[in-house]
């Protein structure tokens, strides 16, 4: 019996490819057994153009509507757009769990109806079939009774939301022998948005920062980020947080870990006075994690007694997408996947979180995968090498073509300087407005004056040019013309007002470069007017 899941393996994929492939049927024309010529298709004759590729079947389209007459055969029912519209909303419901997180509120919610004595009731319950170390507790209650009352919109999104990506965590959570309630760990991490990125540069469903995430195996390049892989990523998450609970033999603290590493959580042991329970070490760990093991368990809390506080989800038919992968053999991009296989790019960019630039890049020696909806997968399989003909064919004719990998090996971090915005931004490099402010978390196109931001682009060539005019204008900042690269702070001074006396030097700059986490300044103070060691 063939299993078609949400996210199958390769050789699953592989598989049901050879099986639909023998089975579908074309609108456009085979060609003949009995001879080389290949049977036209009734298409207008003006401004209509054929591929046609030698020995495949040609992609015929009219017009600039390119109406490209491809066929499959429905395996699996129409993709619920509805659905994926309420996925797509997910990028703003990071931002407000991360919020919550770092900025967690203990006050008084006397307005909700949770009588500490039900909830103790309950969380005891809880206690006995999780490993976890739930017991009552007041700061507990607070985070609970917060969620329920400001958050209460947020945690029925993530109800919905959580139809699609639990039954992937549930599974490798299985495979990896680790409790199944972890996958709640993924809701106060991303908000179960793939492509969240934090103000630090941690990325992902599970949050990992660059340098953890190829400890466990997760490629960034150009092209690809396989931190925002949803499969890739869930079982690097799954490594790592076994290898912390190896070490603290507790998942308390090996979500402490997990979210301020390990050496955070023993410091904070070691001035406890050696205490291992995370509540007793709690006031001794950084200000985020001591709202993030509380955060987990409220948000467990909240999914286990939903009912029971009038939390309602949109229950979706299929619980997740039936999906399946192939390989791809040649460079390809989103828009042409669209066209030529009759699928919207926000779908694709859902299934295929990765791919950073919606461009599926071929590369000596790697392998990489296209996900789509089973119904989709024979459509492309059966037309592979005319779809790889047209999309050369394409590529070729542009006026730029698409860089080679090797040219935009590395990312570049932009400043922001006067006069600019995000498309003349976005044409310097090569890139799409809303690639800028997907890379940078941006939620509207407001810039800062000295803002810094992660580009990868596809014109490198620019690049030296940039440089060296940064390097012309760089003689002209007040910071070098005047020789002020320390500012002595006198009294009354607050950062904005150092901020305006230096242009192009932003509050948060100053921040960064003089690790300031407040607003308070003492007189006599020397801040950094760069990002410079001197």
């Amino acid at each position: 019996m063939l299993f078609v899941g949400p996210f199958l393996t390769a050789q699953q994929s592989d598989s049901l490819a050879l099986t639909s492939s023998r089975t579908k049927e074309l609108a456009i024309p085979a060609m003949r057994t009995d001879s080389t010529e290949i049977e036209q298709v009734d298409i207008s004759e003006s401004n209509t153009s054929s591929t046609k590729i030698d020995g495949e079947i040609p992609l015929t389209f009219t017009g600039k509507s390119s109406e490209f007459q491809l066929k499959d055969l429905e395996v699996a029912s129409k993709y619920d757009s509805l659905w994926l519209t309420e996925l797509h909303k997910s990028a703003e419901w990071f931002t407000e769990m991360q919020d919550e997180v770092q900025n967690p509120l203990e006050e008084d919610n006397t307005s909700i109806d949770l009588p500490t004595d039900t909830l103790k009731a309950r969380l005891a319950r809880l206690n006995e079939k999780t490993p976890f170390n739930i017991s009552y507790n007041p700061s507990l209650e607070s985070v609970i009774k917060s969620f329920l009352i400001r958050k209460k919109g947020l945690m029925e999104r993530m109800l919905t939301a959580s139809q699609f990506y639990f039954p992937l965590f549930e599974q490798e959570l299985d495979n990896h022998d680790i409790p199944l309630e972890i996958k709640y760990l993924a809701i106060v991490e991303s908000a179960l948005n793939p492509r969240a990125r934090s103000r630090v540069g941690a990325k992902g469903l599970w949050q990992f920062m660059f340098s953890t995430g190829k400890m466990y195996g997760l490629n960034v390049s150009s092209y690809i980020d396989e931190r925002n892989d949803p499969i890739l990523a869930t079982k690097a998450a799954c490594k790592y947080l076994d290898k912390l609970h190896d070490i603290f033999g507790d998942w308390d603290l090996a979500l402490a870990a997990y979210n301020s590493g390990p050496g955070n959580v023993n410091k904070a042991i070691r001035r406890s006075g050696g205490y291992k329970n995370y509540w007793n070490i709690r006031r001794n760990l950084p200000r985020e994690t001591a709202g993030y093991v509380p955060a987990f368990l409220a948000t467990m809390y909240i999914f286990e007694y939903a009912e029971e506080h009038g939390l309602r989800k949109e229950n979706i038919e299929r619980p997740y997408f039936q999906t399946d992968t192939v390989h791809v053999k040649n460079l390809i991009t989103f828009d042409q996947i669209s066209k030529l296989v009759d699928i919207s790019k926000e779908e694709l960019e859902m299934l295929n979180p990765a791919y950073k630039l919606n461009i599926i890049p071929k590369i000596k020696g790697k392998t990489y995968a296209l996900r789509l909806p089973v119904s989709k997968i024979g459509k492309f399989v059966n037309n592979e090498n005319a779809i790889y003909a047209y999309a050369k064919k394409e590529l070729d004719s542009l006026e730029k073509p698409l860089p080679q990998l090797v040219e935009t090996k590395n990312q570049i971090r932009y400043k922001v300087r006067s006069g600019d915005y995000l498309g003349k931004i976005a044409e310097r490099y090569g890139v799409g407005v809303s690639q800028i402010k997907r890379w940078n978390g941006l939620r509207s196109n407001n810039l800062r004056i000295g803002q810094r931001l992660t580009i990868f682009p596809r014109k490198p060539y620019f690049q030296k040019t940039v440089a060296q005019g940064k390097t012309s204008k760089s003689n002209k900042t007040p910071s070098s013309t005047k020789g002020a690269k320390v500012h002595t702070v006198q009294s009354g001074d607050s950062l904005w007002t150092i901020s305006r006396k230096y242009p192009g030097i932003s509050i948060e700059n100053l921040r960064e470069w003089n690790g300031l986490s407040g607003n308070n300044l003492k007189p006599g103070t020397k801040l950094k007017l760069c990002d410079c060691s001197s």
